[in-house]
C-alpha cells in the first residue's frame, strides 16, 4: 500500500493511544534506534506517559499520533528545550515510528504536522537529538528542513558501546526573522525561573 497524507490520519494523541505508543517506544529501545530519549534505564509505564501528555496539554504543546487503518503507526511530540524563560520559544521534539512501518513514509507526514503545530502554537525554533547511527532519521530531518548544528561525542552508552548524538535544528514560521509578541502562557512555562 502506498502511504500518503490521504491514507494516514494525523491527530492529537489520547489516553487510549498510550498502549500503542508504549509498544512503539519499547521497540525502539530494544532495537537500539532513536534519539537519546530512548536511553531509559526503566521501562516507560502507561501512567508516566499519561502524565507527560497531561503536562504537555496543559502547556499547549503538541503530542500527535499517525493513525493508519485504525493502527497507531507513529507518534511525535515537543517539549520545552530548556525551562528558563529566555528559551521559551524553542522546543525539543521526538518522533517514533511503529516497527512495522519503518521506511514507509510515515515520518514524512508526521514530522511536518508536528512542525506546523509547533509554529501555530507560537514557537520559533525546533531542536532534535538523533543517534549518529540512525541514518534514516537524519535523512528524514534533513528532508523536513532541519540542519545539523552540532555533534555531541560519546554522550550515550547503550548496548555496550558509546554513541554520538547529532543535534539538528530548524526555524518554525519566520524563525529569528521575527520578534515574538507577548508570551501567550502568562504564568506558564518558565515563568518562575
Amino acid at each position: 500500500m502506498q502511504i500518503t497524507s490521504q491514507t494516514i490520519l494525523i491527530r492529537p494523541s489520547t489516553d487510549d493511544d498510550v498502549p500503542a505508543m508504549l509498544d512503539i517506544y519499547s521497540h525502539h529501545i530494544q532495537q537500539g534506534v532513536g534519539d537519546l530519549g530512548a536511553y531509559e534505564a526503566e521501562p516507560l509505564r502507561a501512567e508516566d506517559l499519561k502524565q507527560r501528555r497531561k503536562t504537555m496539554r496543559k502547556s499547549r504543546l503538541p503530542h500527535l499520533v499517525a493513525e493508519l487503518g485504525g493502527i497507531v503507526a507513529g507518534y511525535a511530540y515537543a517539549v520545552p528545550f530548556r525551562k528558563r524563560p529566555a528559551y521559551r520559544y524553542t522546543l525539543k521534539h521526538s518522533i517514533y515510528i511503529h516497527g512495522d512501518f519503518l521506511h514507509a513514509g510515515i515520518g514524512r507526514i508526521l514530522l511536518p504536522a508536528l512542525i506546523d503545530a509547533c509554529a501555530l502554537a507560537g514557537y520559533f525554533q525546533m531542536i532534535g537529538y538523533i543517534d549518529s547511527t540512525n541514518a534514516a532519521s537524519l535523512r528524514l530531518h534533513e528532508a523536513c528542513g532541519f540542519e545539523r548544528v552540532g555533534l555531541l561525542k560519546s554522550v550515550g552508552f547503550k548496548f555496550g558501546r558509546w554513541s554520538d548524538s547529532v543535534m539538528v535544528q530548524r526555524p518554525l514560521g519566520e524563525g529569528d526573522a521575527a520578534l515574538p509578541g507577548p508570551w501567550p502562557m502568562a504564568g506558564g512555562l518558565g515563568a518562575s525561573e
